[in-house]
């Protein structure tokens, strides 16, 4: 990792993934706070096809959905981020940009969920990720876009 931008380097993930059951493309904007998660979180993403912006710092993502809000179609964040906490980022993220957001966490607290799902998140995975899961996030954009007709999937099923 950079220390000095937040940004992360990707990872290898084991090649006996199927990617045959998902689109690939979908732009994804992750944001931990831990850099060994955010890898791991980068590298399912990535052998999931989708095109990932990795970041440890959500102020650091909040500016860049700001300048570039059309350029990705989900986020993923940690809820317990040190600059900006999940919950925070879904509240803005949902007033500003209106994008799906999940959030991800090792707190499995029943009370932690309902938090994320009242804040508007399309869900809530616990760590660590799977790679089930992450296959299945595009379904999260696909239903935002059928709810809102002005909103483009920007995601291709070609390569196959």
């Amino acid at each position: 990792m950079n220390k000095n931008d937040g940004h992360v380097d990707s990872i290898p993930v084991p090649e006996h993934v199927d990617n045959t059951q998902f689109p690939d493309g979908l732009r994804v904007l992750a944001i931990d706070d831990n850099s060994v998660c955010l890898r791991l979180l980068e590298a399912l993403l990535i052998k999931c096809r989708y095109k990932v912006a990795a970041t440890t710092n959500a102020i650091e993502a909040l500016e860049m959905l700001r300048q570039n809000k059309d350029n990705f179609d989900i986020v993923i964040t940690d809820v317990n981020n040190l600059d900006m906490d999940g919950f925070s980022l879904l509240d803005i993220i949902g007033i500003e940009m209106d994008l799906p957001v999940i959030m991800i966490s090792a707190d499995d607290k029943k009370s932690t969920v309902m938090k994320g799902i009242r804040h508007g998140a399309r869900d809530y995975l616990l760590k660590p990720v799977r790679i089930e899961e992450i296959k299945n996030i595009w379904q999260h954009v696909v239903r935002k876009s059928l709810s809102d007709p002005n909103k483009s999937v920007h995601y291709n099923r070609s390569n196959r």
